[in-house]
């Protein structure tokens, strides 16, 4: 038996999920026609979309479906072509890909978009929401006009209503909590205009044209809801107690592994556990060979050996951010995978340190 320890990269498909799948798979209609058929495929989409709204506190008009939060992000070359988009610098690549400025040395530096990562997906480590000063949205020596939440590891583990948040936009992805790979949401507060992420049919109140994916969306509304049934039943409460669990094994194993963020707020999910003088790439492929799934970073990164650019920004040098992996729980986890994750990575340390002596 395998124990999957790798939920930031991507959550196992919830029962909920696949049922509501299943079911969609039925209805022929496409959303967009008029007849019964059509309404039957319609009703699915709308009934996401408001499952969505209320699980991130917001109105069903400000759901936007998309394939991800990549796509939703890229929202950010258009209401802000030609201008700044000042990114956070721990935030998710989704989101540096659009970055036309990263500051001038001038302070405050200004722009027209600031984008930031609610929660890191590679350290747990949540960031607070910005404060708006004179207008304008303020972090740091930054000044914006419009504010971008990348909420995608946030959702469903920590409370979050992106009306008391105050932002402009949000992205999230359905795969993360346990819905469908390859479907997501851009929220956009009612009453700003963007362009269209793609033109056509006008589908999705003319932000994203294209036939909706109806089976796909059906999961993620149906995965956003028993998500949010977990975080109010205690359930991540019951994680982060198996995290302190791992954490602790962790620590009497090396004295010399930095847990990562640990003094400092988190998702109750994420550890980061940087070992120096041993490649993060090498402890993900030792584990894998006796059964458990971990990560050295993000996996939208997979493929690229190269230190996280997450550490590095954190004042991590290159070695050492190299040297870091991620181990993310979700509900499904048990203490005997978290024992089982402390024994083997302890013994795979030994053999490390047995050749490096």
């Amino acid at each position: 038996m395998r124990v999957y320890l790798d939920h930031n990269a991507t959550a196992p498909l919830r029962a909920e999920a696949r049922g509501a799948m299943i079911a969609a798979m039925d209805v022929v209609g496409n959303p967009s026609s008029v007849h019964g058929e059509g309404r039957a495929a319609k009703s699915i989409v709308e009934r996401a979309r408001a499952q969505v709204a209320a699980a991130v506190g917001c109105n069903r008009a400000e759901v936007v479906f998309t394939s991800g939060a990549t796509e939703a992000a890229s929202m950010l070359g258009m209401v802000s072509a030609g201008a700044d988009v000042l990114v956070d610098d721990t935030s998710h690549d989704a989101l540096w890909a659009h970055v036309r400025m990263s500051g001038s040395g001038e302070a405050p530096i200004r722009g027209n978009t600031l984008a930031m990562g609610l929660a890191n997906g590679e350290t747990g480590q949540i960031t607070p929401v910005p404060q708006k000063v004179d207008g304008q949205w303020s972090f740091g020596e930054t000044r914006a006009d419009w504010l971008m939440l990348d909420v995608t590891q946030a959702v469903g583990r920590i409370p979050f209503a992106f009306s008391w948040s105050g932002a402009d936009f949000a992205v999230l992805s359905g795969h993360k909590f346990g819905g469908p790979k390859g479907v997501g949401v851009l929220i956009v507060r009612d009453n700003v205009d963007i362009n269209p992420l793609s033109v056509g049919g006008g589908q999705e109140m003319g932000r994203r044209s294209g036939t909706e994916n109806v089976i796909g969306i059906a999961g993620m509304g149906a995965a956003i809801e028993a998500a949010m049934n977990d975080l109010a039943n205690g359930v991540w409460d019951r994680v982060e107690k198996l995290r302190s669990i791992l954490e602790t094994g962790v620590e009497v194993a090396s004295k010399e592994t930095i847990l990562v963020g640990n003094d400092t707020a988190r998702i109750p999910n994420t550890s980061c556990l940087l070992t120096p003088g041993w490649k993060g790439e090498t402890q993900v492929m030792a584990l894998d060979l006796v059964g458990v799934a971990i990560s050295a970073g993000s996996a939208c990164s997979s493929g690229k050996v190269k230190a996280s650019r997450v550490l590095l920004a954190m004042g991590y040098g290159q070695d050492d951010a190299a040297s870091a992996i991620r181990v993310s729980l979700g509900p499904e986890n048990t203490e005997e995978d978290v024992t089982r994750f402390v024994d083997v990575w302890t013994d795979k340390l030994e053999r490390h340190r047995k050749r490096s002596a």
